[in-house]
């Protein structure tokens, strides 16, 4: 049985239990070894193992059995313990009821009871309480105040509780009657209320809490009690700006003021609001006063730069005290503080602000021209002008004189930049000091005087010289200078876009004013772009003249039909060369004059023109055999260097 009790281990698997026991049995698990298979012998062990297994579960049996029988009666046992408790539990429950209901019958006769000896005594305290300010009433009627507590400045709030009660109680008397005590009670009211603050002043440069604490209840009564939150006040500001930045000293006070008033008054955030507003209305406005005045009407710039500097320090403080509990509506109360301060100042910043930026871009370009000694020339504008300019655009006539720029395109990135520069600042100023219903339309001006400064004053004017000085298609050693203007102009009008985006869209997006600054950009861009075409579009005729200019110097009419034939080097002529050299030059700086898909669209129109100029120049000759051959050179010449555009759609 030991080895039978040994087979059956955890986790028990049936297949892995015969297959145990047959190996355990001699010659039950051999099958060629030495020791030869017996099936008799592993059938025999089967039955006696089945025997056993028996006898086991008959022993088992019993033993479970005699097991639940005990536990049967152990069930029994217990149940009959818990109905015993149960009912002990109900005995035990009346028992507390009816002690619950004694106490609360006698809880009810001490509640009468207290309440009928409330009714006695109450009257009592009263009547003992009136015929003390009586007594002390006649003292003052008397004109003798005798009482230790009037006399002894140890008891001064004792005294200050009942000369404020004589005082109310004074104010009901006729005055005909009383008015000499009435003057004597009002004096007594007035020198404790004078000794009270003195106290409170006295323990707050000593910085004794508690008893600041002890006098602030006292003076709580007190018409004076105002004049002590100011002693506090004006005490508590006395060396808290040593610093240079009154606004990191008003932040740092607020904190150690916002620590302390709870400790020593019963309503502290009505008196940390006041502190505030003391700080705001005096120290805050005459800190801005003495530094906006001096410079207002003499300094503009300076004037602007230091209003948006205080204002913004002043609301970045702002921000800092609404941590701080003022009340129910603390951020109206802070945004009223500010206003009155900068109001006067707010009123009529946009105009300051137009006027500076009108007079600085101005500054700017004309300091721009003065460096080229150069006078601007009026442009023209009205009829006349603009029936010359449709004229101009159609037939590439040169109307009116041509000027010489000697190369000078009159943009200059540093003016740009400059231009850029004041108007970022004046957005930046017009986005925190302009009101959120205004804010839109003051963009919108200084948006109009980028336009006006930038693009007509500057890129315009730059524009219109330009196609003046394009000289005509039959002009000798021309200096297609355009070029370089359009190069300019392409990156002014990367960084007029990059701030138009950056800085003026967050300002107008949620306003009528976007479509208004979208087509006012989309308008002045159209029209510096018709100009830019009618340049370029000049400038190709230009680059065609002087290529019709050098095949007609240097193509003669023998090129193509050689009198000895025999001594022809096949290569292409020194015409071919000579144009080819010409256009390659000036397509690499086309390339390095525009971007995108401007450069594809200006090759592919000189490439036309390009092929049409070669095209009837080669039909005004005629060729022999060798001439032929020496056209057919050029041609490819002329075809490889048409190649190097790199314009797919070239003829």
């Amino acid at each position: 049985m030991a080895a039978t009790a040994e087979l059956f281990e955890e986790p028990f698997v049936a297949d892995e239990y015969i297959e145990r026991l047959a190996w355990r049995t001699p010659g039950g698990g051999s099958r060629g070894g030495a020791e030869t298979f017996d099936p008799k012998r592993l059938l025999e062990q089967f039955v006696n193992h089945i025997e056993e297994l028996k006898m086991m579960d008959e022993r088992i049996q019993r033993k479970v059995e005699k097991l639940e029988h005990q536990c049967q009666k152990e069930a029994k046992e217990f149940a009959r313990k818990v109905q015993e408790l149960q009912k002990s539990n109900q005995v035990a429950f009346q028992h507390f009821q009816e002690l619950d209901e004694h106490i609360s019958y006698v809880a009810t006769k001490v509640c009468h009871l207290g309440d009928q000896l409330e009714g006695v005594n109450t009257p009592r305290q009263r009547a003992v309480e009136a015929q003390k300010l009586m007594t002390y009433f006649n003292e003052f009627l008397d004109g003798n105040l005798q009482s230790d507590v009037f006399n002894n400045s140890e008891k001064i709030k004792e005294a200050a509780d009942i000369i404020q009660k004589l005082h109310l109680i004074a104010q009901e008397l006729p005055f005909d009657r009383f008015a000499e005590v009435k003057s004597k009670i009002a004096s007594k009211y007035h020198d404790l209320e004078h000794q009270l603050i003195q106290e409170f002043t006295s323990a707050q440069r000593r910085g004794e809490i508690s008893r600041m604490r002890e006098v602030a209840a006292v003076l709580l009564h007190f018409k004076g009690y105002s004049h002590c939150v100011d002693v506090y006040i004006n005490q508590c500001q006395e060396g808290a700006y040593m610093r240079n930045d009154i606004f990191e000293d008003s932040a740092l006070l607020c904190q150690r003021v916002n620590k302390e008033v709870g400790d020593i008054f019963s309503n502290p955030e009505i008196i940390l609001a006041k502190l505030i507003q003391n700080i705001f209305e005096i120290k805050i406005q005459n800190f801005v006063k003495e530094h906006l005045e001096e410079c207002r009407k003499s300094d503009a710039e300076q004037y602007l730069k230091n209003l948006y500097d205080l204002y913004t320090r002043t609301t970045n403080l702002s921000t800092k005290l609404m941590e701080f509990n003022l009340g129910t509506d603390k951020q109206t109360f802070l945004s009223k503080l500010i206003k009155s301060i900068f109001l006067s100042y707010l009123e009529n910043y946009i105009d300051v602000e137009i006027g500076y930026l009108k007079s600085r871009s101005s500054v700017i370009l004309q300091r721009y021209y003065d460096s080229k000694n150069h006078q601007k020339r009026p442009i023209g504008s009205g009829g006349i002008q603009d029936l010359k300019e449709r004229i101009r655009q159609r037939t590439n006539l040169p109307l009116g004189p041509s000027i010489e720029t000697h190369g000078e395109t009159f943009l200059a990135q540093e003016v740009v930049v400059n231009l850029l520069q004041e108007t970022k600042h004046a957005f930046e100023r017009c986005h925190k000091l302009s009101d959120p219903s205004d804010l839109p339309k003051n963009a919108f001006r200084i948006f109009s005087i980028l336009v006006d400064y930038l693009c007509i004053e500057h890129i315009d004017y730059a524009l219109e010289i330009g196609l003046a000085a394009i000289p005509s298609p039959d002009s000798r050693n021309a200096n297609l200078y355009f070029l370089d203007v359009v190069h300019q102009a392409n990156t002014i009008f990367h960084l007029f876009d990059k701030q138009f985006n950056d800085h003026l869209m967050p300002l107008i997006s949620s306003s009528p004013k976007l479509t208004e600054c979208l087509q006012k950009k989309k308008d002045i861009i159209e029209q510096m772009e018709v100009k830019l075409d009618t340049g370029i579009d000049r400038t190709l005729n230009c680059m065609v003249g002087q290529m019709k200019q050098i095949l007609a110097a240097e193509q003669k009419k023998t090129d193509f039909k050689p009198e000895d034939e025999n001594n022809v080097l096949i290569q292409y002529t020194s015409a071919c060369a000579k144009v080819c050299l010409y256009i390659r030059k000036h397509v690499e700086k086309i390339r390095n004059s525009m971007d995108g898909k401007n450069v594809d669209t200006v090759l592919l129109e000189l490439g036309v023109r390009f092929h049409r100029l070669i095209y009837e120049h080669l039909q005004q000759f005629s060729y022999s055999s060798m001439g032929g051959m020496l056209a057919i050179c050029d041609v490819a010449e002329y075809r490889k260097c048409a190649k190097e555009f790199k314009v797919c759609d070239m003829p």
